[in-house]
């Protein structure tokens, strides 16, 4: 009798171990997947939601997009988020990269000395003087060229964008679906 209970006692022990290690490794799988979610909404991708019209009619008031915020190199036409002196996230076109020449003239947008197609902008913009992108730097604007709705780096206030700056490109636009 001595003898079952010992081996009783044993066996519960080692479920016992068993049952906590089990516990303790389906704690850090947790943990790590927790961690994992973290890293990929922190640092890979985003999602924002659109305030305002500056970038009508392409994306919308209210608009949920998502951006790849990992391994991003800015090309032109690309439409980025960036944060804007005040810290404020903000979604813009990239027209013009470092060195290029921008002008507006006559309601047109002209990138070293060419005429942009633009069939995604809205509205006729203020003639702007021509100017030359920084090296280091991007012209980005809203596709709502209407004066006053996207303010953007044609104001001398808002400025040339610094690739530090920027956090990632649009990739799609979550509600409502479309890429």
């Amino acid at each position: 009798m001595h003898m079952i209970e010992l081996e009783t006692k044993t066996t519960d022990r080692a479920n016992e171990r068993g049952t906590s290690r089990e516990s303790v490794l389906s704690w850090v799988k947790f943990l790590l997947f927790i961690a994992a979610i973290f890293f990929i909404f922190r640092f890979a991708i985003g999602i924002t939601v659109i305030s305002g019209n500056s970038m009508a009619p392409t994306i919308q008031d209210r608009t949920i997009i998502m951006t790849s915020n990992l391994l991003y190199s800015p090309e032109q036409n690309d439409i980025i988020q960036f944060e804007d002196v005040n810290g404020f996230d903000v979604i813009k076109r990239i027209i013009a990269m470092p060195n290029d020449t921008v002008e507006i003239n006559n309601g047109h947008l002209y990138v070293n000395g060419q005429m942009l197609e633009e069939d995604y902008a809205m509205g006729v913009p203020n003639d702007m003087a021509l100017v030359t992108v920084p090296e280091g730097a991007y012209f980005v604007v809203g596709d709502n060229r209407t004066p006053g709705e996207s303010l953007d780096s044609r104001n001398v206030e808002f400025g040339f964008i610094p690739k530090e700056r920027m956090k990632g490109e649009m990739l799609f636009s979550l509600f409502p679906f479309e890429f």
